[in-house]
């Protein structure tokens, strides 16, 4: 923690190093959901970029992240993550890093480093274990301290966080591994600017006060926040679209303070971003700043749908669960190829992520159905399954119980999983009333983090997404929603709600080029609750019929949804991060 000395700084070379900076970023133990995907991909793609000479070719990608050695490291015991690097290359610094790397230690900090290379370019991984912060004694300010405390009378000093206030609370350990991680980020941006130019690219709140540390210390680098949701918004869930129409922006004392004044700290970047709409009006309500909107993207490697992969994956899933229903169940087998397979992905937030919406639908849904079996316009042993993947966090295969999840005993099921179950009994939705014709719509949970050996489909996401008929995403909170243009890839048609950021970027695309079913919006602000559950019910209708009376419909919606997919490519999105990095 030692002030640098006063020197004469030489002029900067035109060799740029550009630092991703995230939570979530570092190889394999922080592949857990969106945030990881989009780091990862945004330092692909620009070293994709160098590589062809798109962009400057005198830049050099640094990802930085935290580093867990092993079980029990990670602040976050739910997830309770390991970093495994062992697939990547090491990582041969030049001089310049290896000098700054060398500076950064010297502080406090244990780093590990890897590489990967994207054609002739490699992207260097600088990962931060800071779990011994609060045992490495440090001098700051004539006085004998832990690290830790000195980042934190450090930060104080700076931008005036109250981490005395925040550390005991219960985000305390949470609030304690943010600041450590943006003191050692921001010290290896530090330590290369000396020679070069510096962009930091900061992705969420939790790396936030690495740009506002060097802003207050004067230290020119460029720095840019992405907010891929606010904190406040999170807290308020469903909720916030009504702060927003009222221009109310309290935080509420439910809102973890700490955090969010982490998150606070974006007004002292010199850009920021947005992943969407809804976000950036809720930074500007609760925190007055503003900046761009660049919505996320996603690699499609393929030119045209994977036509066998789809028929192979779908049929997969109609064997199994016809199986697993006829053996744990009994009664009269359901054909497989009469099992229509639809599917939700999400993390586990019964109201944000639109369960109840969810449930009601398929009650709507199995009302049409059986209505067009009363008409003869569909054969009468005809079944929808819908399958809801979210869970509390993996589970251990050896404790499944065979026949997961079809057959799901209430000691499988731990918290919302189980609010969740019942949310589906009690509605009638279970899998065992399609054997006796009480409902021709039920519906699996899926408390699983899927995967080859999960102990269930033994599928991956995109094999389940393949072999789905429909997806539906009701989300009332969802600043963006990557699922939805996973989907997509794979050329399964998406019912999705206005309050996602991803439907603003299907309007747009609408505006553009028209649709005609392959992804349906559903407006979930605006309308009434009755019309809201209706819609996802008629769309959800409209692309299972589609498959079952039209096959050429069916595909055409198909192939609508992949060119929405393979149109919001993650190119056009790093060329604007690029551009915005660069700036001088």
């Amino acid at each position: 923690m030692e002030e640098h000395d006063l020197k004469v700084v030489a002029p900067h070379t035109e060799k740029r190093w550009v630092i991703l900076a995230g939570e979530e970023a570092g190889p394999v133990s922080n592949k857990l959901g969106g945030i990881w995907e989009v780091i990862d991909q945004e330092a692909v793609t620009m070293a994709k970029l160098l590589d062809t000479g798109e962009i400057n070719d005198n830049t050099s990608v640094l990802v930085a992240g935290p580093y867990y050695p092993k079980k029990g490291t990670d602040w976050n015991t739910a997830k309770d993550r390991t970093t495994d690097i062992s697939e990547f290359e090491p990582l041969e610094p030049p001089e310049e890093l290896e000098d700054a790397l060398k500076k950064v230690v010297s502080t406090g900090a244990v780093v590990k480093t890897c590489s990967r290379r994207v054609g002739n370019t490699s992207v260097g991984y600088i990962l931060f274990d800071t779990s011994g912060y609060n045992s490495t004694m440090v001098k700051f300010d004539g006085q004998r301290m832990r690290l830790s405390d000195a980042i934190k009378t450090e930060a104080y000093e700076l931008v005036g966080l109250e981490s005395v206030l925040y550390e005991n609370e219960p985000y305390g350990h949470e609030y304690t591994h943010y600041l450590n991680l943006s003191y050692s980020i921001s010290q290896l941006a530090e330590s290369l600017m000396y020679s070069s130019l510096v962009s930091l690219h900061c992705h969420e709140y939790g790396v936030f006060y690495s740009a506002a540390r060097l802003e207050k210390l004067k230290k020119p680098i460029r720095s840019v926040a992405t907010f891929h949701a606010t904190k406040v918004g999170r807290c308020w869930g469903s909720k916030v679209m009504e702060k927003i129409k009222k221009n109310d922006s309290s935080w509420g004392d439910f809102v973890p303070k700490g955090l969010a004044e982490l998150e606070a700290l974006s007004r002292y970047f010199d850009a920021i971003t947005f992943v969407g709409d809804t976000t950036r009006h809720e930074a500007k309500l609760f925190y007055g700043v503003d900046g761009t909107i660049i919505r996320n993207g996603i690699t499609v490697e393929r030119d045209t749908i994977d036509w066998d992969k789809k028929d192979s994956a779908r049929k997969r899933l109609q064997e199994f669960i016809s199986t697993n229903l006829h053996e744990f169940y009994g009664g009269k087998k359901i054909q497989p190829k009469n099992i229509l397979p639809i599917f939700t992905i999400s993390r586990l937030e019964l109201e944000n992520k639109g369960y109840p919406d969810l449930m009601d639908s398929l009650v709507i849904l199995d009302r049409a159905y059986r209505n067009h079996i009363i008409n003869g316009t569909i054969d009468e042993d005809v079944r929808v399954v819908c399958i809801m993947i979210t869970a509390h966090g993996k589970k251990d295969v050896r404790r499944l119980q065979k026949g997961f999840p079809i057959y799901l005993p209430e000691e499988t099921l731990v918290g919302d999983e189980r609010v969740l179950k019942n949310m589906i009994i009690e509605r009638d939705l279970h899998m065992k009333h399609l054997l006796t014709g009480r409902r021709v719509v039920g519906s699996i949970l899926y408390p699983q983090w899927v995967g080859k050996d999960d102990g269930g489909f033994g599928m991956t996401v995109d094999e389940i997404a393949a072999g789905c008929i429909a997806s539906i995403f009701p989300s009332r909170y969802e600043p963006f929603l990557l699922t939805g243009l996973e989907a997509g890839k794979e050329g399964t048609p998406v019912v999705i709600s206005r309050t996602c950021g991803f439907s603003d970027a299907v309007m747009e695309y609408k505006a553009r080029r028209g649709l005609a079913g392959g992804v349906v919006s559903v407006d979930n602000i605006k309308l009434p609750y009755l019309e809201v559950i209706a819609d996802y019910a008629m769309g959800l209708e409209s692309i299972t019929n589609a498959y079952i009376r039209d096959r050429s419909k069916y595909k055409m919606m198909c192939l609508e949804s992949f060119n929405l997919a393979s149109h919001m490519g993650w190119e056009e999105p790093v060329k604007r991060y690029y551009e915005i990095l660069a700036h001088s």
